[in-house]
């Protein structure tokens, strides 16, 4: 079953509001194999001029899955969950953000297109990330919904 874009581009996620977590970030970045202790050690982040830890740049990505249901919107859109794969996600960034910031995301669907005859359908969510109204970052992934029998 492919896509309807219409129907992926209308439809409207519940804005998410979440607290970033010290020890979440901390272990988050050594998760992630940062090194640089102002996202682990709040001493070196305050000696660095910081408030607080900061949020690990692709930190926002994780974010999103703390929705109640954070792929209902596929299932919403016929999507087999078998048939999905992560193809990408990038930054932008607009201000740092630190432990302790409430942060609200904002995702929406921006585009659907297909490649090799509809055999691959990519679905690009982006997601605006504010502190108090202010823009932080914009997320964006894209997933890619196979479907091998049209490429047959």
């Amino acid at each position: 079953m492919t896509v309807d874009p219409d129907k992926a581009m209308a439809l409207v996620f519940d804005p998410l509001t979440v607290r970033a977590e010290r020890g979440r970030l901390a272990f988050f970045a050594r998760t992630i194999g940062e090194t640089d202790p102002v996202y682990t050690d709040l001493d070196a982040a305050q000696q660095a001029g910081h408030r607080d830890l900061l949020i690990p740049p692709t930190f926002y990505f994780s974010l999103e899955l703390e929705a109640p249901d954070p792929f209902g919107y596929l299932t919403e859109l016929g999507i087999d969950l078998r048939t999905i794969l992560h193809g990408e996600q990038s930054f932008t960034y607009h201000s740092l953000a630190y432990a302790g910031d409430s942060l609200t995301l904002r995702p929406r669907i921006s585009e659907v297109y297909s490649k090799k005859g509809g055999a691959l359908e990519f679905l690009v969510k982006r997601t605006d990330i504010t502190r108090d109204g202010d823009l932080v970052a914009e997320a964006t992934s894209v997933l890619v919904v196979r479907h091998p029998e049209a490429a047959k």
